[in-house]
């Protein structure tokens, strides 16, 4: 396993490093992340974004395309079996299994 605890003193440039390497993460596995949610309070998440993982979509004609925010990141939670999304900087850690 893999950790990484992110730093105080990243820079933007950093985050948005950090924040490519995530997504690429999320598409080839579980990842484990750790985050201080928006009422303080810590959350550890085990998420993907990798399609063989994810639930069968149904696809609606006329539904808008939700805006991407640039702030979070949505995946899909696989002990909640549900979307669920985060702020990016609110991250403290992530875990890594590598097979």
């Amino acid at each position: 396993m893999n950790n990484l605890q992110i730093e105080t003193t990243w820079t933007d440039k950093d985050w948005n490093k950090f924040t490519d390497w995530l997504k690429g993460m999320l598409h080839v596995g579980p990842v484990t992340v750790t985050f201080t949610k928006k009422d303080g309070s810590e959350r550890v998440m085990k998420c993907t974004l990798d399609p063989k993982e994810l639930p069968e979509q149904v696809i609606t004609e006329n539904k808008k395309e939700r805006k991407q925010s640039e702030n979070s990141i949505a995946v899909y939670d696989l002990e909640a079996k549900g979307w669920r999304s985060f702020v990016i900087r609110s991250i403290k850690r992530v875990n890594i299994t590598i097979p």
